[in-house]
């Protein structure tokens, strides 16, 4: 089964973020999946081409920052919430003394991780309650 066009999104944002030209981008696709088509993949498929991008030289700004894999982890939590970038950029700079995501360490990136968490616990339990 073909892959859906959320995901078809997602390896297109990954490309765009780590600055990947097309060819270097469907060499990639090709070396990992077989495939020369984002829309050609499977599950199975698109979960390797993830891995390989998450894995890429290209995937941090710095050796010590914070890495792809938390910033979409970060960014699915506070969408989760209901937050847009602005409400969590106010977050981050008021609760974490940083002004962009980008500018986060893998140590404080965790924390933010754990932040968002709890947030989003509290919110639940206010919910049910």
């Amino acid at each position: 089964m073909k892959i859906d066009n959320r995901k078809l999104a997602v390896i297109h944002i990954v490309k765009k973020e780590l600055n990947l030209s097309d060819g270097e981008y469907r060499e990639i696709m090709r070396d990992a999946t077989g495939a020369d088509s984002a829309r050609d993949l499977d599950d199975r498929q698109f979960r390797k081409l993830m891995n390989v991008f998450m894995r890429s030289r290209h995937y941090r700004s710095r050796p010590d920052g914070v890495t792809l894999r938390q910033k979409y982890f970060i960014r699915n939590l506070y969408q989760d919430l209901g937050w847009d970038p602005k409400h969590f950029g106010n977050f981050l700079r008021k609760y974490h003394h940083r002004k962009r995501l980008e500018e986060l360490t893998k140590k404080e990136a965790v924390k933010v991780i754990e932040s968002l968490k709890a947030v989003k616990a509290h919110s639940a339990e206010t919910d049910a309650g």
